[in-house]
């Protein structure tokens, strides 16, 4: 299974052997501990820093050190395939591709292609079986509209205000026309009660982190989505208290900076100046709008898919993903049901056409795994061995 990970995301650390002991910052190396709900312990997991520029990857030349959505996938692919001819036992195993957060702008991309290379014949084979997305943008259309729809269904914004926003702008929050006056003042309104929330999950408290400011959220939807929860810590003088969930990244920003650190991984010299947990730069145009047509293309050719939202996540709204869902038009195989955890309902779950799984995290945020990461493991162990949720 690949896992590419997006601009220093780190996303794939919940899913990770290891994870950071969140400790106050002494001076020290921050440590690492096994993490009890690694992934790894039930499948092999490639945990691919894409595009050029992610983590400690690098170009060799200047041309190679811009990338673009669609020059991101398409390396991921020669990479995936140089990658199998090194280690040919691997080749036959089942594969799937995965990620969340932006990555559901990529992976279905990267699935795509891999299909149309399997039609081709192209070389090693790869047996492709399927993709899962956690808490993944797909189009704005769906995603960023949700957003005042759910900050209604939480009791953000009142049914006055809720109603006369779905009148003045006829249901559309992003491509708002600037002369739209009512419109303008209801999204002022929401976002006067959104904007000291943290987007990232509705209940915790804001640390340096953006709200849901639903009056800004049409302009740069590429862009701003990935600025919209978790601000980077790009200096490390920007500590947030200890005790807020950020304080991961802060830990990260250190380890990854330490030159242990850069030996046990094999960094090589000189290929970068200051490691930084999210590097904005790497890629510069972005083409793909929306992944709706790949995940058609990819059910009807029978690939399975999971993919799962924390239904406390501001940021992608599950009701954007069952939207975008239900434009698809799959048929409904089993309805809307619990699924469970040591006899506790860690979500609800819908089985669709050509083996296509929604299921939702109960108290899980921007993305699931982080805030409920023994939920989530069981999850994917039963999903990866074709079992019932």
């Amino acid at each position: 299974m690949a896992a590419p990970s997006h601009e220093q995301n780190l996303s794939m650390i919940n899913y990770c052997p290891l994870h950071f002991n969140i400790v106050e910052y002494n001076g020290s190396l921050p440590t690492l501990r096994l993490h009890p709900h690694s992934w790894t312990k039930v499948a092999s997991i490639i945990f691919l820093d894409a595009p050029v520029g992610t983590g400690f990857s690098y170009s060799r030349c200047l041309q190679g050190s811009k990338s673009s959505d669609i020059k991101y996938a398409k390396h991921s692919y020669e990479f995936l395939r140089k990658w199998l001819l090194s280690h040919p036992k691997f080749i036959g195993n089942p594969f799937y591709v995965a990620g969340d957060s932006y990555s559901g702008m990529i992976v279905p991309v990267i699935a795509h292609k891999i299909s149309a290379g399997i039609e081709l014949d192209h070389k090693p084979p790869i047996d492709l079986k399927g993709y899962i997305l956690g808490n993944p943008f797909t189009d704005a259309k769906f995603d960023v509209n949700s957003r005042v729809p759910f900050a209604h269904r939480v009791a953000f914004i009142s049914d006055e205000l809720y109603k006369s926003a779905k009148t003045n702008c006829k249901g559309e929050y992003v491509e708002v026309d600037s002369r739209n006056v009512q419109c303008a003042k209801d999204l002022n309104g929401i976002s006067e009660c959104t904007d000291k929330l943290n987007s990232a999950h509705i209940l915790e408290p804001l640390c340096p982190s953006g709200g849901i400011n639903v009056s800004k959220m049409g302009a740069g939807y590429h862009r701003s989505m990935l600025e919209k929860y978790n601000d980077p810590l790009l200096s490390m003088a920007n500590s947030p208290k200890f005790g807020c969930r950020n304080y991961n990244n802060y830990l990260c920003n250190i380890w990854g900076n330490d030159i242990n650190a850069h030996k046990a991984l094999h960094v090589r010299k000189g290929t970068f100046t200051e490691w930084v947990r999210r590097n904005r730069s790497v890629v510069d145009k972005y083409y793909v709008k929306s992944t709706l047509s790949y995940h058609l293309h990819l059910n009807n050719r029978g690939y399975r898919a999971l993919i799962y939202s924390g239904d406390h996540d501001g940021v992608v709204p599950y009701l954007g993903t069952l939207s975008w869902i239900k434009a698809l038009n799959f048929n409904v195989i089993d309805d809307r049901r619990p699924w469970l955890v040591d006899d506790q309902v860690a979500g609800y779950s819908t089985e669709y056409s050509n083996n296509f799984t929604f299921a939702t995290v109960k108290g899980g945020g921007h993305t699931a795994p982080e805030y409920q990461p023994k939920e989530c493991f069981a999850m994917f162990k039963r999903w990866i061995s074709h079992e019932t949720l």
